[in-house]
């Protein structure tokens, strides 16, 4: 039925979200999700939306969850877009702010999702080479563009990039804007929200499915001078003008404003990420240096490919990219809990000592 497909639709190539196996005993490492549950506030405020008040449409401003984002980041409501995930927020950015005639500007390896929305949306793009060390260089970024777009800390290495080099390359690039996906940034990394105020060219870019466990619930945000978020929701209100149910809005706006929840969960994921990178160094595993909820290593004498198919073999699950083949020897690892961090060395300690 191919026929019937547009010209579009037959150049694309989606996007391959990180798997969600259906296995007993599953440990699953591979998706970057939070391993412990929402807020029990935010919980308690979806639970208060069920009723009568369902059969009406939700706030298409959602102003109580932008209310709550403002106030937690120490910005003006006028300052925030909210949208259906961060993956939405980030499709939305494409469109209004980083098609232009000069190229867009990202990693090699980086969020791939990127080139997917540049082919959707008809974005010129150019590929950025990391260092050696798998970083971001600014230097790098120094040239004629039409935007830049990264994670930081970046994905799926984990590597984060200084406030300090973030704020070099927006006063070197004040004609075009520079978005920061931040996506991981509460596990370590340093937020660039804090320059949205001097300089109007900056977005960032948030999401609650990590630092706040609720990537069931799909809402993501961006932040920025307020001439870029008045783009992001002319685009918004022509594509869909409620984009967050009242389940959304009640549930996101209750986990921002739990800070000591947030607080205790991030550091409980910092400190087994911590203990995780010992045991890994210590059975010969290199590890790259991370700020986010998940580390990147490699080992220097079994391929990445062939130790993830043997943790899948004891039901464990990590996830391995192939492409490009300059990071196919590592295995990206979520940070679970100790327990299933536990299991994780265990098993590769068993399969390590298994003669090839």
């Amino acid at each position: 039925m191919s026929r019937y497909w547009s010209t579009l639709v037959h150049g694309l190539t989606p996007y391959v979200p990180g798997e969600q196996p259906k296995l007993a005993n599953l440990v699953k490492l591979n998706t970057n999700e939070n391993p412990y549950g929402p807020s029990p506030k935010a919980l308690e405020a979806m639970r208060a939306e069920v009723g009568d008040s369902l059969r009406l449409y939700p706030d298409p401003n959602a102003d109580r969850l932008k209310a709550a984002v403002a106030a937690c980041h120490g910005v003006q409501p006028a300052q925030v877009f909210v949208g259906n995930g961060s993956d939405e927020v980030l499709a939305h950015t494409f469109q209004a702010l980083l098609k232009h005639e000069k190229p867009l500007l990202f990693p090699d390896i980086t969020y791939s999702f990127y080139p997917v929305y540049c082919g959707l949306y008809g974005v010129d793009y150019r590929t950025v080479p990391l260092t050696e060390n798998f970083e971001i260089c600014v230097d790098d970024y120094m040239q004629p563009n039409g935007g830049i777009i990264f994670p930081n800390p970046n994905a799926p290495t984990g590597c984060p990039l200084p406030l300090a080099e973030i704020e070099r390359l927006l006063e070197a690039n004040a004609d075009s804007v520079v978005v920061i996906d931040e996506a991981y940034i509460d596990f370590g990394g340093e937020s660039a929200v804090a320059l949205v105020d001097r300089y109007p060219q900056l977005l960032v870019i948030h999401t609650l499915s990590k630092s706040r466990s609720l990537a069931g619930l799909r809402v993501g945000y961006a932040i920025g001078h307020a001439d870029l978020i008045d783009a992001l929701n002319r685009v918004k209100d022509s594509f869909n003008s409620y984009p967050l149910d009242r389940f959304a809005i009640a549930g996101a706006a209750a986990a921002m404003e739990d800070r000591a929840y947030f607080d205790e969960t991030c550091l409980k994921v910092v400190a087994t990420r911590s203990r995780l990178v010992g045991e890994l160094e210590t059975l010969g595993f290199e590890v790259l240096p991370s700020a986010a909820n998940f580390i990147f290593a490699r080992h220097a004498l079994h391929g990445g490919a062939e130790l993830t198919a043997k943790l899948r073999e004891r039901s464990i699950i990590v996830r391995h990219f192939k492409n490009p083949a300059r990071i196919a020897p590592f295995m990206r690892i979520t940070v679970g809990t100790d327990e299933q961090c536990e299991v994780l060395i265990s098993a590769l300690k068993e399969i390590l000592a298994t003669p090839v």
